[in-house]
């Protein structure tokens, strides 16, 4: 035995000796050349994309852009005029005003020219507001715009942080007629889109909790509590709360009858009944309620207690759902643009309404017209003489400006995915086969 183990050190210590060289060897591979140092997973962690970040590619892509190209183009045909605002600003025009949601949803960077704080714009409308500011004037002006915003968070589950956010605006018009007019250029655009859903709009009005408020001299201690029960729907503590508030059962029927606004009115104190502001913003509700049903056939579905942007709109706002999505396609309301700089003389906000929406949504609910492939013959582009490519290549343009998608191949090996036609040199000419 022991001879054995005798015999046996040797060989253990030679396996040593080769794997101790080998790691040096690999040492001194990895220091002669360090970008092969843990290439592997340098290489796919630089290919991962953040959670609520994802590329957009081919057919969507395609069907993206036209999207985008045809409701702007619906737009301007009504009458809006297209801005671009850039994608980064200083915070103090950026942010000025905004919610705390806002806020929180942009990022923030410093500028490398002047060390000012910098934001990425997480909503374009903030930007229009400087924009009417600075060119509106003090008559009616709208707007369109369609570009990318960047969030800090998603917005719902698996919701994406880099919406293609699309929208319109009226600025100076204080009257229900700019928000009929945006509604209707709304269901104008959706209903130019091959959409394989109907649009369903919820209504709500900012302005009878606001005003109801005021009455009632809330603190916004009490204001923020009442909203967070609204938005929870907790009917009893809601109830329990409005037993000790002043005008406690005006708000807990905002609750329980906010969806009946034909019979809203009478279940509210006479107080709230014969509040100037409370009966114009119902009223308002109802014709807006009444004009989607009748000119649109749109479901419509009212609630009061939707204060999601209590602190931004001052009126009517609304969302747009498709089939049964939680998060809305379409959001839209009344808000207060800025004073413009030819308002020297005046303390008071432009009134204004609008509404955005995430084109990106659209795409699993819309389809485009089945695109024509069409693949150049290789063989017979190889043999044509100079004459005959010129008359290939003028075919080839005329097919283009009809929308075709021609591929003059490189190699035999070059196919385009989804081919449906070929053009072959048959009989002496250039002849369009469907495959």
């Amino acid at each position: 035995m022991s001879v054995s183990s005798d015999s046996a050190k040797p060989s253990q210590s030679n396996m040593t000796s080769q794997a101790t060289t080998q790691h040096a060897n690999d040492a001194t591979a990895s220091n002669s050349m360090p970008y092969l140092s843990h290439f592997s997973s340098d290489v796919g962690n630089s290919w991962l994309l953040p959670d609520g970040v994802v590329d957009v590619l081919f057919e969507d892509a395609h069907k993206q852009e036209v999207l985008r190209h045809q409701l702007t183009k619906q737009l301007i045909a009504h009458g809006y005029q297209l801005v671009n605002p850039p994608m980064i600003e200083f915070t103090e025009s950026l942010l000025s005003g905004a919610s705390e949601d806002l806020k929180r949803q942009t990022f923030k960077i410093i500028d490398q020219l002047t060390g000012r704080l910098m934001g990425l714009r997480a909503d374009i409308t903030p930007q229009i507001l400087r924009i009417d500011a600075h060119h509106g004037g003090t008559g009616i002006a709208r707007y369109c715009y369609a570009g990318d915003v960047i969030h800090t968070l998603p917005s719902g589950l698996f919701g994406s942080r880099t919406p293609l956010q699309l929208g319109a605006e009226i600025f100076g018009c204080a009257s229900l007629a700019a928000d009929i007019e945006l509604i209707d250029v709304l269901f104008s655009m959706v209903n130019t889109l091959n959409m394989s859903a109907a649009l369903h709009i919820d209504l709500g009005h900012v302005a009878i909790f606001k005003r109801l408020a005021e009455l009632a001299e809330l603190s916004d201690n009490d204001t923020e509590h009442l909203m967070h029960l609204y938005a929870n729907k907790n009917l009893p503590e809601l109830k329990r709360v409005c037993q000790s508030i002043a005008l406690g059962n005006d708000f807990y029927a905002l609750a329980r009858f906010g969806h009946d606004i034909d019979n809203l009115l009478v279940k509210l104190s006479e107080t709230a009944q014969q509040d100037t502001q409370v009966v114009t913003a119902i009223d308002e509700l109802q014709r807006l309620k009444t004009h989607l049903q009748e000119q649109w056939q749109c479901p419509v579905s009212i609630d009061v207690t939707e204060l999601s942007g209590y602190h931004y709109h001052t009126g009517i706002v609304f969302n747009g759902y498709i089939n049964s999505e939680t998060q809305p396609l379409v959001r839209g309301g009344r808000f207060d643009g800025m004073q413009s700089g030819n308002q020297l003389t005046s303390n008071q906000p432009r009134e204004a309404t609008g509404f955005s929406m995430d084109v990106s949504r659209l795409l699993a609910h819309t389809q485009l017209e089945s695109p024509i492939i069409v693949l150049v013959d290789y063989q017979a582009l190889s043999n044509v003489n100079q004459e005959q490519m010129q008359i290939l290549l003028q075919q080839v343009e005329s097919l283009r400006q009809q929308g075709y998608r021609v591929t003059m191949p490189l190699d035999i090996a070059d196919r385009p995915v989804g081919m449906t036609h070929c053009l072959n040199f048959v009989d002496n000419q250039w002849q369009l086969q469907a495959i």
